[in-house]
């Protein structure tokens, strides 16, 4: 029979994986674990399982669904013709809990970073290309995370979609330097969205 403590590191170890959990986070959320009921401990492992199960990718802007099309890209009532892109679903959520933008996104997975070899290939650029060579986008909002990396992939989009007749504009100052998009409040993100400009 396993050691009972082996059981118990093993926790320590997965929990530790997180982003944003270190060793002693991991270690108060294990021992909060052992305490709670077997039908707490159920729902949460069935919440789990449920997530990785039914959760998929939108087929149009590429954020998180339950569906092919999430509720954003269904919803006739947002403003098709302004199209914001993020670097990450997280990012699309963190805006649209401000309440404050109608319009639709667009989720790129990632950003340019030749260091990771992470190249525009890789990134869901194509379908933004395609979304906005119909007609209907009139301005593309670059929302990219203000880093070496945004700033890369922000340069390259404007220079793909500015040729289309498409307004490029990028979120403006406010979001610290090297920080990302869902550490800031929802007022400075309010803030940088009614202030962008366009790009040069």
């Amino acid at each position: 029979m396993q050691n009972p403590s082996l059981y118990l590191d093993t926790l320590i170890r997965e929990l530790s994986r997180l982003p944003g959990i270190g060793g002693k986070s991991a270690s108060r959320l294990a021992f909060h674990l052992l305490k709670m009921s077997d039908p707490e401990v159920e729902r949460l492992i069935r919440a789990i399982t449920d997530v990785k199960s039914n959760i998929m990718t939108c087929s149009i802007c590429g954020g998180i669904s339950d569906r092919d099309t999430c509720s954003i890209c269904a919803d006739e009532g947002r403003e098709t013709g302004i199209v914001c892109v993020v670097e990450h679903a997280k990012d699309m959520l963190v805006i649209e809990n401000t309440g404050r933008f109608s319009g639709m996104y667009h989720v790129l997975a990632g950003s340019i970073s030749p260091l990771d070899g992470i190249g525009p290939e890789d990134l869901n650029i194509y379908s933004l290309q395609e979304r906005c060579s119909g007609g209907v986008v009139k301005e593309v909002i670059l929302a990219m995370s203000p880093t070496v990396d945004g700033d890369a992939t922000a340069l390259y989009l404007s220079s793909l979609l500015k040729p289309m007749g498409v307004v490029v504009t990028r979120i403006a100052h406010g979001l610290p330097v090297g920080s990302d998009l869902d550490y800031a409040d929802s007022a400075t993100i309010v803030k940088s969205i009614e202030e962008r400009r366009e790009m040069k």
